[in-house]
């Protein structure tokens, strides 16, 4: 058998950042800047809706849920947003 066998090396075949472990599919994989806004806008009527309307138990929940969208979809559209390369 040779000693000196040719090997590859792996940065010879450099996978892409959206492979099969993380690729999305959707309309936030398509618009990730926009459901960004998007998230951000769910958050901030959360926060009005705490602040001034929570009196009563209907808004309170409705605030709750528009916390939690905006949170789950603000984290999503990061994830999907193209990151920069450093040099």
């Amino acid at each position: 058998m040779p000693t000196n066998k040719h090997k590859r090396k792996a940065s010879a075949h450099p996978k892409s950042n959206k492979g099969k472990n993380g690729q999305l599919f959707g309309v936030i994989d398509s618009h990730p800047k926009l459901f960004v806004f998007i998230g951000l806008f769910f958050v901030a009527l959360a926060i009005y809706l705490l602040t001034f309307e929570s009196q009563n138990n209907a808004m309170f929940g409705i605030a709750m849920l528009s916390l939690l969208i905006g949170i789950v979809t603000t984290f999503f559209a990061n994830v999907a947003l193209p990151k920069k390369k450093a040099h």
